[in-house]
């Protein structure tokens, strides 16, 4: 029987998310729901677990108390192991270089932190991916064709618009599907093929690139950290220069949720069926369900357009909107294309349009919270936000492009 490679995953949950803001204050990106009841970390898990890839390492820093539950030991995708399975990556004091301390900074000093522990492993293929994208994908196709080709790197690529390229890594794919360029976070982006987040590395040069980023970067970095910085900084660009790295297209969808506007685009191509992610019955999406009962929409109700989650209960108007798990909208009210986290209450008479509402809000009788944008895009400076637990008194108006730290009331 032909040995399969051995294959070690490194999953990186660890970002505070900021650009997120009121939404991230108490959890960790990758815990963020997607439509519904997922969360952000179920995409990648789920394609390693399908993919038979049984060596999985959570990179977390920033709240990782807030995927623990979620997560667990990895038993929704049969990461729960005696041998190999789920293991949690925690930030430790002395990781890296000695004067490290704390968080890292990027994702290439993450790995970097991580180098003692992936040389012992002994892995034919490092995988590593980003816990905060929507995708499906086969990565046994991404492996073998990292191993054929002798590539030093393999870089999961997909296509985007001009807005999002400046934003990422954008990548210059030549004959062979070798990658020629990478340009980071470009002003101007003369391509729209960018990087997934989603690498196969060689080991022994993976890591004897990061010692040697290390080692030259070591005097400019601010001495709490070691400036490797993110991947698309210093690694892919001195693998491309110095060895074989080949581009693999992705097929099929794929969004980095990394703004407001952005996250809430990809519930708008959910609603609008361009998300193939979670169409194949043999290739699901695995999670934790909510123990919930179904959901419940009443005869006075109109739903039209949207997701209705598990456990919630509707009396009144759902558009284009994503409602999520124990949701409650009564009689009278209005939700408008909006993202609705668990256990959210409307009461009779509210409005809210164009709005994230997180886990726990109660938006009072007849208020008003944003309004219908202008046009056909929602803009981070047209969202509303309202953190965990916030709470919008009766007949209050809050303003589109509001922002509502958790807990608090307007």
């Amino acid at each position: 029987m032909a040995r399969r490679p051995k294959v070690l995953a490194i999953v990186q949950a660890g970002g505070q998310g900021s650009r997120m803001d009121v939404l991230t204050r108490e959890r960790a990106k990758p815990a963020l729901p997607y439509a519904g009841h997922y969360q952000l970390v179920d995409f990648a898990l789920s394609s390693l677990s399908h993919s038979g890839i049984n060596d999985v390492w959570l990179s977390v820093q920033y709240l990782s108390t807030s995927l623990h539950k979620h997560v667990a030991a990895g038993r929704p995708w049969d990461l729960d192991r005696t041998r190999g399975g789920l293991q949690w990556l925690s930030p430790e004091e002395g990781s890296g270089a000695a004067s490290q301390a704390g968080f890292s900074e990027g994702n290439g000093d993450d790995l970097y932190r991580s180098l003692d522990a992936i040389r012992n492993f002994g892995a034919d293929v490092v995988l590593v991916l980003s816990a905060d994208q929507v995708f499906s994908l086969d990565l046994r196709d991404v492996v073998d064709q990292h191993l054929d080709t002798g590539s030093w790197c393999t870089v999961v690529t997909t296509e985007v618009g001009p807005s999002q390229a400046a934003s990422k890594a954008v990548v210059t794919v030549g004959p062979g599907d070798v990658v020629t360029g990478l340009d980071y976070k470009p002003s101007d982006p003369g391509a729209s093929t960018i990087a997934a987040e989603i690498f196969a590395y060689q080991p022994e040069r993976l890591a004897t690139t990061l010692e040697a980023l290390r080692a030259e970067r070591v005097d400019s970095s601010d001495g709490s950290d070691s400036g490797i910085g993110d991947f698309g900084e210093h690694l892919i660009p001195r693998l491309v220069d110095e060895g074989a790295v080949h581009a693999f297209a992705l097929p099929g969808y794929w969004r980095d949720l990394g703004t407001p506007s952005e996250y809430v685009a990809a519930h708008r191509d959910l609603l609008a069926g361009r998300v193939d992610v979670l169409d194949d019955p043999a290739w699901p999406v695995l999670t934790r369900w909510p123990e919930l009962p179904a959901a419940r929409i009443r005869k006075e109700a109109d739903v039209s357009a949207s997701v209705v989650s598990a456990g919630a209960d509707v009396s009144g108007t759902v558009l284009r909107s994503v409602i999520g798990p124990g949701v409650r909208i009564a009689k009278g009210a209005v939700v408008e294309d909006s993202v609705v986290f668990a256990d959210v209450v409307v009461e009779a008479g509210a409005e809210v349009r164009a709005s994230v509402l997180d886990t726990g809000c109660v938006i009072g009788q007849r208020a008003r919270v944003g309004a219908t944008p202008p046009g056909s895009r929602i803009g981070d400076d047209r969202l509303v936000l309202m953190g965990r637990d916030s709470r919008v008194t009766r007949g209050a108006d809050v303003a589109p492009g509001s922002r509502l730290e958790p807990g608090s009331t307007a």
